[in-house]
């Protein structure tokens, strides 16, 4: 069994020798480099994402302004009203007999102005005929005296009968407001929210009926950090310049909660004043139309506003190896050897490519391609042999 394996081997060593005596070449070994890239600075927009809620332009919550007996129901839950439409009606008889308690007492006061006016003139009448006969030395003083006071008492009863008759009046103004009051109108065009009461029920102004929520527009509300605000302001325009910075915020989308994209854009609209103290960012609201009433209030998403950064380094995700709470990336030596850095890096949300903030510089090599496999030290660029010519 030896002898065998023994002359096996011999034959081999000869065979082997006899090709290469003959000048047959034998196969070699060949490594391929790593796929790299030069680290350099580029512009690019990322899409920075905000968690949203919408709400109506126009919402407004329905509230009593009397006390009674919620009498009908003229609307249902969802449907779209227009602005003074009737949506709720309240027993009006009280608010009824007011008003006709009201107009009787206007109409008594109008009865006393007029008894008033007419002794008023009596009076004057008599004070100037006295006034006539004393300056004949007819009448004595005394009666001059007394006439004139009877004039200036019926002046007096005049006015407080006038003053009757405009608190009459304003009762009856009241009475009309009040029974105005039983018929409730929406004071907006939009759709009615969840209706709280039934037919029937004891509602007072403290009763909340509804919600009609504007929404031919909606606001998208949400926070942004301050730098950002900051960073898309163009050089030379001040904070307290927002209708400017407004102006230079890109179009928005909105992103519903299923992952579609709202077929219109929105436009930041507005930008408090103050930076939260406790988030370090503004409050902010995105009007979005809303023609189709796609939208409704209290909805939640996602907003999605362009951000535009500039000579920053980005590089694939791929050349990122994670290890633990560290991030590497394998750069590139003069001697084609691989050494991991450590780098800092952001999403940019594209799901494929990372903005590096701190550990790579312009013109660095870096392994992309396989940077998983590269081990500290390995080399992982080899020079490509020329081919060789065909004789």
């Amino acid at each position: 069994m030896k002898r065998n394996k023994i002359w096996q081997w011999a034959w081999l060593i000869m065979f082997v020798f006899f090709m290469v005596s003959c000048g047959v070449e034998m196969p070699k070994e060949t490594q391929s480099s790593f796929e790299t890239m030069t680290v350099k600075k580029s512009d690019l927009e990322v899409p920075v994402k905000f968690s949203a809620k919408m709400k109506g332009q126009a919402d407004v919550t329905i509230m009593p302004q009397v006390s009674g007996q919620l009498m009908k129901i003229y609307v249902t839950e969802g449907q779209q009203v227009r602005k003074g439409q009737t949506l709720f009606a309240i027993d009006s008889r009280n608010a009824q007999h007011e008003l006709e308690s009201a107009r009787a007492n206007l109409q008594a006061a109008n009865a006393n102005l007029q008894a008033a006016i007419s002794q008023a003139n009596s009076a004057k009448l008599e004070y100037e005929s006295n006034k006539n006969l004393y300056e004949k030395k007819i009448v004595s003083n005394y009666m001059l005296e007394s006439s004139l006071n009877t004039y200036k008492q019926a002046q007096a009863t005049v006015s407080q009968a006038k003053a009757s008759v405009s608190q009459a009046q304003a009762a009856v103004n009241h009475a009309k407001v009040n029974l105005g009051f039983c018929t409730i109108t929406s004071p907006v065009a939009g759709v009615i929210g969840e209706i709280t009461v039934y037919a029937g029920d004891q509602v007072t102004p403290m009763t909340q009926l509804t919600i009609v929520s504007g929404n031919r527009q909606m606001e998208a509300e949400f926070s942004v950090p301050e730098s950002i605000i900051e960073e898309m302001a163009s050089s030379g325009v001040s904070q307290s310049d927002k209708a400017k910075l407004i102006s230079q915020i890109p179009e928005v989308t909105f992103i519903m909660k299923n992952g579609t994209e709202y077929q219109h854009k929105g436009r930041v609209s507005s930008l408090t004043g103050v930076v939260n103290a406790m988030t370090g960012s503004l409050a902010c609201k995105a009007t979005f139309p809303n023609p189709e009433g796609n939208l409704y209030s209290g909805i939640q998403g996602t907003l999605v506003l362009p951000y535009s950064v500039h000579d920053v380094i980005v590089i694939p995700q791929a050349a990122v190896v994670r290890l633990q709470d560290k991030s590497l990336v394998y750069k590139v030596k003069a001697d084609s050897t691989a050494t991991a850095v450590a780098v800092l890096t952001s999403d940019i949300g594209n799901g494929k490519d990372v903005v590096v903030t701190e550990g790579l510089n312009v013109g660095d090599r870096i392994v992309t391609v396989g940077a998983n496999n590269v081990q500290e030290g390995q080399r992982v660029l080899f020079p490509t042999e020329p081919k060789k010519a065909k004789k």
